[in-house]
């Protein structure tokens, strides 16, 4: 009895020792198992068949992509020597070779797989640096496999770079990241770098199709494209869910609320009926869904995650309707999905999804996460009674608006008949925030450039602001703010400048405007500070004018009514008013100088 007991428990730890999770037993052996990374396949068959091998490589990506996986495939296929026992170096390791089962099985004496998590310090770099100058015991080539090497130290990566910059020729270095940015560059700067990429959607669904027929595990699409969406790009990841429902199904069949309900996840037909009654401001319907799916075993944080997914795909699908045609979305989504992007415009999409990333936050930080998803339902409902700040214009301005939240997408407009006749919704960048009786001045041109003579000088600027223009082409910023700011002009014309110099002023104000003017003109100026008083500022004249076309805006209708809507709002800009050309033509000092003669250029 006890033999029997024996036996029967040895078979047991047998069987338990011999199962291996989906993601080890079905881990690719050769390049060409690699799914989703053509560019590392293809680099790699190349430089193993033109023998133009690196001695360093860093493999870059997010987790279960396959890092680790690549570095023992070049490290076989460096070391393999075929089923004969003669082959070479080749991008097709046979798999059957003692090197190539040996590396396999994480047992080659000559390939070293290093966690740098664990071993980050100085000591055991210069450990590794020792062994390099060893030649291989068996193999062709010493592989060295360091693992998460953001990890290791700044120390430690010092003590690295000279032999990885120049090491002997019978070792190579593999280096994996998740977090590349933390790698120094001296040490990029010497490694051939591959950046894995996250495996897509429909890559995913097929390996995951293989391997549950090869298990003999019935499951259907919809089911494998959940799997799918949960594993986010990664391949270890969405095996370990394959495993785990594999696990709750009892390895017959995969059933679709089963993982569902594994994952959290809610019904996508009913993350499309939560997302219109919360765009038709049916808080209570909304509450109800909520309830459902928390009482089904949805996770409040997964449910505004599928709603913020939800916003982002209607967005796509309302830019980009040829979206909703990918292979990876389904006929449900396909339809329900186009229906409702077809009636939502942009700004309310936009708005619902800064609300959900803002709920989002709220919710992982809140003590009671169902009572957080409660209160984004109500906050979505409230809003969605709320014109755009589209519609807020058009009723402030008279224009009639269709109040509904599903019905405010932006239509087609006809171009207008002429310009007295047009709608204000043709031209929105164009608003006036003042009315058309008020005194407008259009947006002038940037001031053009001043250009030299064949003397190589400017001509004569013939205002004051022409001056300041001259300093700034110039790059005589400094100088270019004294006569802006703390010159008070008393007479300008050309070839003479007097002036009150401002409290702040250098000086040697008078001095430096000759000089400049003389240089960049050839002319000699007549340049004086006098003590009459002149006229403000440039920048002071600025000032006041700004303060006259705020003034004037807000004795706007359509400005106060913004104001009226919008207590305590205040006018930031105004839109297609131009100080500076007030400054230039309308309160310029001595704009219109009297004629005069232009004096003589400096003979050479």
């Amino acid at each position: 009895m006890n033999a029997q007991t024996d036996q029967a428990s040895q078979q047991q730890a047998h069987q338990q020792q011999g199962y291996q999770v989906l993601a080890r037993k079905y881990r690719p052996a050769t390049f060409r198992d690699l799914i989703g990374q053509e560019a590392l396949v293809r680099t790699l068959t190349n430089a193993f068949q033109t023998d133009r091998l690196h001695h360093a490589f860093v493999l870059t990506g997010v987790r279960g992509v396959g890092k680790t996986t690549s570095a023992r495939i070049i490290a076989k296929a460096l070391n393999c020597i075929g089923a004969d026992g003669q082959g070479g170096a080749t991008p097709d390791p046979c798999g059957v070779c003692a090197s190539c089962q040996d590396i396999a099985q994480d047992r080659h004496v000559d390939v070293m797989e290093m966690d740098a998590a664990s071993r980050t310090g100085v000591d055991d770099v210069r450990e590794l640096i020792e062994s390099v100058r060893y030649c291989p015991v068996s193999a062709r080539k010493k592989v060295y496999i360091i693992d998460e090497v953001h990890m290791l130290s700044k120390n430690a990566f010092n003590a690295l770079l000279k032999t990885l910059e120049e090491p002997p020729d019978h070792v190579v270095f593999i280096f994996a990241t998740t977090e590349i940015n933390k790698v120094p560059v001296t040490v990029l700067s010497r490694c051939q770098r591959f950046d894995l990429r996250r495996v897509t959607h429909d890559d995913l669904v097929s390996h995951f199709k293989m391997i549950l027929d090869k298990e003999s595990i019935a499951v259907d699409s919809d089911t494998l494209t959940l799997l799918a969406r949960a594993a986010d790009g990664s391949v270890r990841d969405g095996l370990s869910l394959v495993d785990q429902a594999i696990a709750l199904s009892g390895g017959a069949a995969i059933e679709q609320a089963q993982v569902r309900q594994m994952l959290g996840a809610a019904d996508r037909t009913r993350i499309f009926d939560l997302m219109e009654l919360l765009l038709e401001g049916d808080c209570a319907g909304a509450l109800d869904i909520l309830s459902d799916l928390y009482s089904a075993g949805a996770d409040p944080v997964v449910v505004i995650k599928d709603l913020l997914e939800l916003s982002h795909f209607l967005t796509r699908a309302r830019v980009t309707p040829d979206s909703l045609n990918a292979p990876a979305v389904p006929q449900v989504e396909r339809e329900r999905g186009g229906a409702m992007a077809q009636r939502l415009s942009l700004p309310v999409l936009a708005r619902v999804w800064q609300l959900l990333l803002k709920g989002l936050d709220e919710l992982r930080r809140a003590p009671h996460p169902l009572q957080a998803a409660e209160m984004i339902m109500v906050r979505l409902t409230h809003v969605s009674h709320l014109p755009t700040p589209e519609d807020i214009i058009k009723k402030l301005t008279g224009v009639p608006v269709d109040d509904s939240p599903t019905a405010n997408a932006p239509r087609k407009k006809a171009p207008p008949k002429n310009d007295d006749a047009a709608p204000f919704s043709a031209q929105p960048a164009s608003l006036p925030l003042v009315s058309s009786d008020a005194p407008v001045v259009s947006e002038p041109e940037s001031p053009p450039s001043l250009v030299r003579d064949d003397r190589g000088y400017y001509p004569v600027p013939a205002r004051f602001s022409d001056l300041v223009t001259l300093a700034r082409q110039e790059n005589e910023r400094i100088f270019a703010t004294w006569l802006a700011n703390d010159l008070h002009l008393v007479r300008y014309a050309p070839g003479v400048v007097e002036f009150n110099p401002g409290p702040n002023a250098s000086p040697d104000l008078a001095a430096r405007v000759q000089r400049h003017l003389q240089d960049w003109t050839g002319v000699a100026w007549s340049v004086r500070a006098v003590a009459q008083a002149g006229v403000d500022s440039l920048r002071q004249q600025e000032r006041d004018i700004a303060d006259q076309l705020d003034h004037a805006a807000m004795q706007d209708a359509v400005v106060r009514a913004v104001v009226t809507v919008f207590p305590g709002a205040k006018l930031v800009s105004r839109r297609g008013r131009a100080v500076d050309q007030f400054v230039r033509d309308g309160l310029d000092p001595n704009s219109d100088p009297p004629e005069s003669e232009v004096p003589e250029p400096l003979e050479a």
